[in-house]
């Protein structure tokens, strides 16, 4: 009785339509970012660092950071039960990093359709962060993980997500701390198609790849620091430098070990 009927395509393509993947990229299409502003303090999409009161000025590579959502608005925890939003605590921005959009949401898949099989395969091609519309949608190789950690369908909706959940959690600067907030975003978002975020791999993302807002920056992230060295040698000699590397060596220590060690004790 269906003999004669015409379809207006083949009806492969009305089980496997070409536009699936269209609607995919429509979804995650992106509005252009607004340009970085040091001046006003806007950021899209950046980890930000600054330097903390008297620790840095001991170790200036120990600093506060955040992130910024796709508007340039700052998260980041700072105390118990508290996620400060576009109000970045101990100061104004001294380094960032700009993470690039483009590679967390694009070339994440690649289709192919058999006609003689009438199959349609899926290819994994290089992506940079996964935003799975449901537990089937992953494209990244920790799927199962990512799942199981938490997704989000956009980058803003995953720093929200990861907000809620710290706005439960107690601060501490050894345990649980900054660092810990923007890891579990980025676990969050699957970024570098990675879930092993955490705080050395944070800070050095930021410390080594970032860069300085402006020139004052610089100077008082490590002026500080430079006062007291100068100071503590001029009034102990070479104890105090000594005494000051082992501090420097001994928190160092700390976080390595917490985190590939003994994950339990700083587990956040």
């Amino acid at each position: 009785m269906w003999h004669g009927i015409k379809y207006p395509c083949p009806y492969w393509k009305i089980l496997y339509p070409e536009d699936m993947r269209t609607a995919t990229m429509i979804k995650h299409e992106l509005w252009p970012l607004d340009g970085i502003d040091t001046k006003k303090e806007k950021f899209p999409c950046c980890l930000v660092w600054t330097p903390l009161p008297v620790i840095s000025w001991l170790a200036p590579f120990i600093g506060h950071v955040g992130i910024r959502r796709e508007d340039g608005v700052i998260l980041d925890f700072s105390g118990s039960n508290l996620v400060n939003v576009d109000n970045f605590s101990f100061g104004s921005v001294a380094r960032y990093l700009q993470l690039d959009r483009q590679e967390v949401t694009q070339g994440c898949s690649k289709h192919s359709f058999s006609q003689k099989s009438f199959h349609l395969t899926t290819k994994l091609g290089p992506c940079q962060c996964c935003f799975p519309p449901n537990l089937s949608g992953h494209m990244c190789k920790p799927g199962y993980k990512h799942s199981e950690f938490g997704t989000a369908l956009t980058w803003d909706k995953a720093l929200q997500s990861t907000g809620r959940t710290f706005e439960h959690k107690t601060y501490n600067l050894f345990t649980c701390n900054c660092h810990s907030f923007v890891a579990n975003c980025l676990n969050r978002l699957c970024f570098h198609v990675a879930m092993d975020w955490n705080m050395i791999n944070v800070a050095e993302l930021v410390l080594l790849k970032g860069q300085w807002g402006n020139k004052m920056s610089v100077v008082r992230s490590f002026l500080p620091f430079m006062y007291v060295l100068s100071l503590g040698r001029t009034l102990a000699g070479w104890s105090f430098i000594i005494g000051l590397l082992s501090f420097s060596m001994l928190i160092v220590g700390w976080f390595l070990l917490g985190t590939f060690c003994f994950i339990s004790l700083i587990e956040c």
